[in-house]
């Protein structure tokens, strides 16, 4: 996944000849704490949040100019970075949002705290067993039984609870990936499980040619 899969397109930009009085109710019209400062080509000039438009009015400032945070103290992502390059990059810094450019240094879309949280979510709610479908193509020889079996195992190693391969996989056949990790006790043990998984499944295989 890109950055520009994880952007707002519809963005709302300003210019930093515009009055502050206007750019408040531009912000509060579209309902939007921050927003890129652009030229007339779409590149970069400023940043304004709704602290700076609140600080201008206070001190009586006039234009954008005068109060937007300027172009070099402002993160940006490519268009072609990878999507956790924005994840990582919002919460080490504490952003709400981040301009995504693209190789002209035009800014064409903006990433915000919400549109990351969306994005999660919707990796939250794959089906666990596409996940497995995944592995079982992967995995090129084996069959379904075969990782429901191995998977079975794991998970009884792991828990200490028998279960067998069919209540296995009735478990999983409306679980979601987010309740997995849940459920699992978080994505490095869930995907370990599945590591393992796919150790035992191999492992057997070999076994059999053995013999």
């Amino acid at each position: 996944m890109k950055a520009k899969e994880m952007m707002d397109k519809e963005f709302v930009f300003v210019s930093k000849n515009d009055s502050i009085e206007d750019v408040s109710i531009k912000m509060e019209e579209y309902r939007r704490f921050t927003a890129p400062v652009l030229d007339e080509n779409m590149k970069l000039e400023g940043w304004i949040t709704s602290f700076n438009i609140t600080k201008g009015l206070r001190e009586g400032k006039t234009t954008i100019a005068d109060v937007m945070s300027p172009v070099e103290e402002i993160m940006t992502i490519n268009e072609n970075e990878a999507a956790r390059n924005v994840v990582i990059a919002a919460s080490n810094n504490k952003l709400i949002s981040i301009p995504i450019i693209n190789d002209e240094n035009q800014v064409i879309g903006v990433t915000r705290s919400v549109d990351i949280v969306d994005s999660m979510s919707s990796l939250y709610d794959i089906k666990v067993n596409k996940i497995y479908k995944a592995m079982e193509k992967e995995l090129r020889g084996v069959s379904w039984d075969e990782l429901m079996e191995a998977s079975a195992k794991i998970s009884t190693r792991t828990t200490g609870v028998k279960i067998t391969a069919e209540e296995y996989e009735k478990n999983i056949e409306n679980a979601t990936f987010g309740e997995a990790i849940w459920a699992t006790g978080g994505l490095e043990k869930f995907f370990a499980g599945l590591i393992s998984v796919g150790e035992l499944v191999i492992a057997r295989k070999v076994g059999r040619a053995r013999r």
